[in-house]
């Protein structure tokens, strides 16, 4: 008769006894094995990286539309025509008189009745600043 082992002992012909060494539990009374929810987990991380490159997506273009509409006020500016040299932290104003060439001026908007464009002060990087402008325009 052949030497049966008990259901209950882990035993192979090769290795013996080898419960202490299974990649899993070999008895009734061992802990559950619990497969982790990965799928879960990579759904929640996928769902989290894609909220951040939206809000960094959408950050960047906003930056963008900013950076264009500041080029645009720029190139317009700069296109104005204008007889002096603009002094740096200074405030001017751009008109558009009636031939529709576009001039800059000293010269504020309530003190005479010209197409008003916008108020630009230059920057130390000889920037126009834009500090207010006409509703219509560029919008």
């Amino acid at each position: 008769m052949e030497n049966k082992k008990p259901d209950n002992i882990v035993y192979s012909e090769e290795q013996g006894y080898n419960a202490n060494i299974l990649p899993y539990a070999s008895s009734v009374g061992a802990p559950a094995i619990k497969i982790d929810d990965i799928v879960s987990w990579k759904s929640r991380g996928i769902t989290n990286v894609n909220k951040e490159f939206e809000s960094k997506f959408n950050e960047l273009k906003i930056q963008y539309q900013n950076l264009v509409e500041e080029f645009e006020w720029n190139e317009l500016v700069y296109g104005a025509k204008f007889a002096f040299e603009p002094v740096v932290g200074e405030i001017y104003h751009l008109y558009r008189a009636e031939d529709g060439i576009h001039f800059l001026s000293l010269i504020g908007p309530q003190e005479w009745n010209k197409e008003h464009i916008g108020t630009f002060k230059l920057n130390s990087d000889k920037k126009w600043i834009l500090f207010q402008k006409k509703e219509t325009f560029f919008s």
